[in-house]
């Protein structure tokens, strides 16, 4: 019943969506994916949902879908070339894979019954929902920016003081090392899907052999993240430092929709804020940083991985809050409600696993209390946090830290005890 709940308001959830952006004008989720059985894929994880998928399939099969995938695409570009189809707004390739795991679902439904069917139908389902969740997400950034003609930038801007606003200085500093800086961060940013998918690859890499998915895992961290996050979009429309105080980026934006052309070389003055009007194109996607909460989530879950793979964590966090500041995107605000929010977001989905006990919901509730208060306080307190950095500016970061914190002494105890190391066996003393 439970499933059957999920699925019927995501379904209706679908349907509106596409409907409202069929009224803005733009072709919906769904149409943007029908499209790419046959189309020139949009930039996107196609072959990365394809690799979710195959973590259900042995390793003969896995190398048969990957061989498929390809040869379709292969014949997928020879035809475009023959006929001289435009290619410019995407992708040779990514078809094959979306057809392959179409196949896999046909194939769960037809030919498999009981619980190969189930277990072949989450991994089409994990594949298909990372593909189609870059679809989704990218509609409904689309109908932020017709929904919200005015942004609450200078709010956040100036409750930004207290934390000595972090973007402009990143801003300076990622333009000191240019051009290697710059590129690096760019990756970085632009390929954290990618870097998701490993995480979520090791995680499930027994799911073959065991024939069930662990308990939790990367996936359901981030696909919660990208469902709750967006509608808070909605309530707390900021587009971010780039766009509010500078010349904008990405083709959107520009000088004559900023509050004033100062990122990154001068911070904005502490004044009364109001809401601005922004273009009809700009995301608002700040509010909360959800490229911080999916790497604070990779961090979470690389944590257990070897060595390099934990390194690998580590560096991707580091490197994605780097880049949220540096190229403009993101206020030190965003950050610090990101953390927030991906902990408790992680900390819900782990309780559900592991039984919603006393400690848990108190975190879960402790969590959603700051991160509420740190929205309430960059609406309705800005100027008051601004002009006492050296007291507001320790208790935003002690308020993030403290959930941190209670994050580590929540969930230290759900984690399952070592084995002890086996001990040698006595040997009998000699006669």
């Amino acid at each position: 019943m439970v499933w059957a709940a999920a699925g019927a308001a995501a379904l209706v959830f679908l349907v509106q969506l596409e409907i409202t952006a069929r009224h803005y004008g733009q072709p919906g989720p769904v149409t943007s994916q029908a499209a790419e059985l046959i189309l020139a894929p949009k930039p996107g994880p196609m072959y990365g949902g394809l690799a979710l998928t195959m973590v259900v399939l042995t390793w003969r099969h896995r190398f048969i879908a990957a061989a498929t995938a390809i040869t379709i695409d292969g014949v997928f570009v020879l035809v475009r070339l023959a006929i001289g189809a435009d290619m410019s707004d995407g992708h040779y390739f990514g078809n094959g894979a979306l057809w392959v795991m179409l196949g896999y679902a046909v194939l769960a439904v037809t030919r498999r019954a009981g619980p190969e069917r189930v277990l072949l139908l989450k991994g089409v389902g994990l594949g298909l929902l990372l593909v189609a969740g870059r679809k989704i997400g990218d509609t409904w950034l689309f109908v932020t920016a017709k929904a919200r003609p005015t942004v609450l930038d200078q709010y956040v801007a100036t409750a930004d003081h207290a934390l000595g606003n972090p973007s402009w200085l990143a801003g300076r500093l990622v333009a000191a090392t240019d051009p290697v800086g710059p590129r690096l961060l760019h990756l970085v940013y632009g390929q954290l899907a990618v870097a998701a998918v490993v995480v979520a690859l090791y995680q499930l890499r027994n799911v073959a052999a065991e024939r069930r998915f662990p308990r939790h895992h990367l996936v359901r961290t981030f696909l919660v993240i990208g469902l709750l996050g967006p509608g808070i979009y909605m309530i707390f429309p900021v587009v971010g430092p780039v766009f509010a105080y500078g010349p904008g980026a990405s083709g959107t934006g520009g000088v004559e929709w900023a509050a004033a052309n100062l990122w990154p070389h001068i911070p904005p003055p502490v004044a009364l804020p109001h809401p601005m009007p922004y273009d009809g194109i700009t995301p608002r996607n700040c509010m909360p940083s959800l490229h911080t909460a999916w790497a604070t989530a990779i961090f979470i879950h690389s944590r257990k991985g070897p060595r390099l793979l934990r390194h690998a964590g580590t560096f991707w966090l580091v490197a994605t809050l780097t880049a949220t500041l540096g190229f403009g995107y993101h206020y030190g605000a965003d950050l610090v409600a990101g953390v927030v929010f991906a902990l408790t977001i992680e900390a819900a989905l782990r309780s559900l696993d592991h039984g919603w006990d006393r400690r848990g919901i108190q975190f879960i509730v402790y969590g959603t209390t700051v991160f509420a208060a740190l929205l309430v306080a960059y609406r309705r307190l800005p100027v008051q946090l601004a002009g006492h950095p050296a007291v507001f500016g320790p208790l935003l970061l002690l308020a993030m830290t403290s959930v941190v914190y209670a994050y580590v002494r929540t969930t230290r105890p759900w984690e399952p005890a070592a084995a002890p190391a086996p001990q040698p066996e006595p040997q009998p003393e000699p006669a």
